[in-house]
């Protein structure tokens, strides 16, 4: 393969890790800690906006958000997101990564700083203006993710190319962990400053006019970290990949990686026109041969992130019952609006510190030992196995002995999902497309991803309901019980679709891809079961 590629390529995949692949990991995964930061941040908050805007006098419990409120709040940025993840994906492959790279951060600075700017004293009025903000805000942060994960693979050396990428992600923990730590500080700040009783004691004293400043304050300190990371983003060269096989210009791509790896690099411009005059490197994505070639990969990668999706983000099922087992959240008519979203967000803090970050950086470490397919295969048979014994046993786990075993089952069901599809539904779409169609594809993958969020956090939601004493405002459900059991068949299903994605460790991106090659297979079943017997 070596002999067909262009000596830039060669140059990248052969490169021992040096300075430049951290800072391409910082400057995409600083992206990534902003994204996770914006989208987790607003269940921080979501407690306190019930407070604040739907307070009903008299009433024994604070005010919450009405289900079809909440719901608008929680998912608008989801539905951003999966907007942005096609359309930046798109572009990204049509005027290159690093032009569109920038237009998403500064969608994401601005949106950050106009969510917390929803001035009014008409609860509809805010809810209205916070959820457009926050659609364009996702609309921004959907970009991050096909041109994040396609530049590293683009930067990366073949050897630890699934590091560098899964290092990327696991910024998303970093993010989430910052949020719950920077929403500590605020309400702790806020708690020392004003002496507030709590609701039981005085309904009007708990939840204090000020108090309206720490949801904006929480919301618009996603604008910092995108901002500081504008500069750097702008500093970075073009993908060699993207300047020499779809802008076709090899010598810009031998100056700009030249200049990069403090090495000298022959440009070859007869020899990119061959190769990118190839049959492989001229069908498009609605086309038979792309199809031939790749739509059993592109099959895998959206079926895979959408069903890991819809079970990830399936949490908010049973998180209210981990948190009040352990008795870090009491009932909110004990608390004032300024200590729920203390408790709230310590909550979530200690989650990411013991569950999250943990299962993201065991991936960073083990990925190019153990490789895509058995991370991604061991992790939905985990989430599996204990999907199901919560589910089958559900009653054992509501008695209160039980309660800590099932905290554990939580944090590992979790755990595994990071250390697992979570993280390399994100990597392998990035690694096995032509690299004109990279971003796209990757951006088609995490739409799919995005899709199976909303139905996992909100179509469970609903599902989840006790038959015969659903929450208020909701419909009857199935029960948490039955749906646990259908998520158990959904992680399963995964396992199975799991098969239809490639392994792409130790190989060049031009490899897994085909484009050096007219006598590329599509998929091999022959290597999936070498993988498997490793």
């Amino acid at each position: 393969m070596a002999g067909d590629q262009l000596q830039v390529l060669h140059a990248l995949d052969l490169a021992k890790t040096q300075w430049y692949h951290f800072t391409a990991i910082v400057i995409a995964g600083m992206g990534f800690f902003t994204d996770a930061y914006d989208l987790f941040c607003i269940s921080l908050v979501t407690k306190l906006l019930g407070r604040i805007y739907y307070h009903v006098e008299g009433h024994p419990n604070p005010g919450t958000l009405p289900p079809k409120v909440a719901a608008a709040v929680n998912s608008v940025a989801f539905c951003g997101t999966l907007t942005g993840q096609l359309f930046f994906g798109w572009l990204g492959d049509k005027m290159g990564r690093k032009k569109v790279y920038g237009m998403t951060l500064m969608i994401m600075v601005i949106c950050s700083i106009a969510s917390g700017l929803s001035f009014s004293d008409d609860p509809k009025a805010v809810m209205i203006t916070l959820c457009f903000f926050r659609f364009w805000l996702g609309f921004g942060i959907g970009g991050d993710y096909p041109l994040s994960a396609t530049i590293m693979s683009e930067y990366a050396n073949k050897k630890t190319r699934g590091a560098f990428i899964a290092a990327v992600f696991a910024m998303q923990g970093f993010g989430i962990l910052v949020g719950g730590i920077f929403a500590i500080i605020v309400a702790s700040s806020f708690k020392a400053k004003y002496n507030v009783p709590p609701y039981e004691t005085d309904e009007f004293r708990s939840t204090p006019h000020q108090a309206d400043y720490i949801w904006r304050i929480i919301l618009m300190f996603g604008a910092i970290p995108a901002a500081l990371t504008y500069y750097w983003r702008m500093k970075m060269p073009e993908t060699a990949r993207y300047t020499a096989l779809v802008a076709k210009n090899a010598e810009k791509a031998a100056s700009d990686m030249a200049h990069v790896m403090q090495v000298d690099i022959e440009a070859e411009q007869g020899k990119l026109e061959e190769i990118t005059e190839k049959d492989s490197n001229s069908f498009g994505l609605f086309t038979k041969e792309f199809l031939r070639r790749h739509g059993l990969h592109l099959l895998g990668t959206t079926t895979t992130w959408f069903l890991l999706d819809i079970a990830f983000y399936s949490q908010n099922l049973f998180q209210k019952d981990v948190f009040s087992a352990i008795g870090w959240i009491p009932p909110a008519y004990t608390m004032s609006a300024i200590e729920e979203v203390f408790r709230i967000a310590r909550a979530q803090t200690i989650i990411a510190l013991c569950s999250t970050v943990p299962g993201y950086w065991f991936t960073v470490a083990l990925i190019d030992r153990m490789g895509r397919f058995k991370i991604q295969l061991m992790g939905f048979t985990m989430m599996t196995i204990f999907m199901f014994a919560l589910a089958i046993p559900y009653n054992h786990w509501k008695k209160h002995d039980n309660r800590i075993g099932f905290v554990v089952m939580y944090s590992l069901t979790f755990f595994f999902a990071n250390f697992g599809p979570n993280a390399t539904t994100f990597i392998v779409p990035a690694e096995i497309f032509p690299a004109r169609l990279r971003s796209t594809c990757h951006g088609i993958s995490a739409a799919s991803g995005k899709l199976g969020a909303i139905v996992g956090a909100f179509g469970f939601l609903y599902l989840a309901q006790d038959k015969h004493k659903p929450d208020v405002g909701y419909s009857p459900g199935i029960g948490v019980k039955n749906a646990l059991i259908i998520l158990g068949v959904v992680n399963l299903l995964g396992v199975f679709f799991t098969l239809l994605v490639p392994e792409a460790k130790g190989k060049s991106l031009e490899e897994m891809s085909g484009e050096n090659d007219d006598d590329y297979d599509a998929v091999k079943p022959e290597d999936v079961s070498k993988v498997a017997a490793d």
